[in-house]
């Protein structure tokens, strides 16, 4: 039987595109093959669409998928948000952790992302905090959902390797009791990140604050932390962009911490 866009677990799916949805059901959709991949891997696939066509070049996925449907062309488009879909999407239950779970692990790196609302830069550091061997990566605040499309898909499969945690703004002091030194990126901050980096104030645990490019941080994040970091500028640029600024961030701890 091959499913429609009217069939109703696909229209059952598609309202996992609203976030209200995603947040009631507890699940969110994956799209693509390398999403795909990473979600079976991690056991939180509960169905799997495919075309016919995706069937056939991505057999082995559907083959470890605990339910594969397939699906028209017609009905796999209303269930992905790209121009041109691959063919494969996954109905996944969130994998969200909490914040106490996460410290827990005692983590020596940490990303939060602060009231941040694109998706795709809170994808890109998602999956650039896994890159530098984050161990988890906070929305703190009034953040982006981790589980949007775009999100899902900026994050290449990271999504799914690190804990994500949503939480409330006010993470300072459960970092610190975790002992993590509390660093906040500003263009402004005293302190200079080719300093921290040359004084070894890096290789200690530590969890990095990034706020949203139009407004930075919030004010009461930025008092709370243990130092407010600059990245150095060295040519005609106003400004780094936050993904770039994390990841060079991220990676002068991971290379400290090595």
């Amino acid at each position: 039987m091959t499913f429609t866009s009217r069939t109703p677990r696909v229209v059952a799916a598609r309202k996992l595109q609203r976030r209200r949805d995603r947040d009631q059901a507890g699940r969110f959709l994956a799209e693509g093959p390398q999403a795909v991949r990473e979600a079976l891997a991690s056991g939180v696939v509960v169905e799997l669409f495919a075309t016919a066509a995706a069937f056939e070049r991505y057999a082995e996925l559907a083959a470890h998928a605990p339910v594969a449907s397939e699906v028209s062309d017609e009905g796999l488009e209303s269930l992905a948000e790209t121009v041109q879909p691959q063919g494969l999407v996954a109905v996944c239950e969130q994998v969200d952790v909490s914040l106490r779970d996460a410290l827990a692990k005692q983590p020596r790196l940490v990303a939060v992302v602060a009231e941040i609302r694109d998706p795709g830069n809170a994808g890109t550091v998602l999956r650039t905090a896994d890159a530098a061997g984050a161990g988890a990566v906070i929305f703190a605040g009034d953040a982006v959902d981790p589980y949007n499309g775009k999100c899902v898909r900026a994050s290449a499969g990271s999504l799914f390797h690190v804990d994500v945690v949503r939480t409330a703004i006010d993470v300072v002091t459960p970092l610190r009791e975790a002992g993590l030194q509390v660093l906040a990126t500003s263009g402004y901050g005293a302190d200079d990140l080719d300093t921290l980096a040359d004084d070894g104030a890096l290789a200690a645990p530590t969890a990095w604050l990034f706020g949203s490019e139009a407004h930075g941080l919030p004010e009461e994040l930025l008092d709370a932390a243990d130092r407010q970091v600059r990245v150095p500028i060295y040519g005609g640029a106003e400004s780094l962009n936050l993904a770039a600024a994390a990841a060079v961030c991220l990676y002068a701890s991971a290379r400290a911490q090595r």
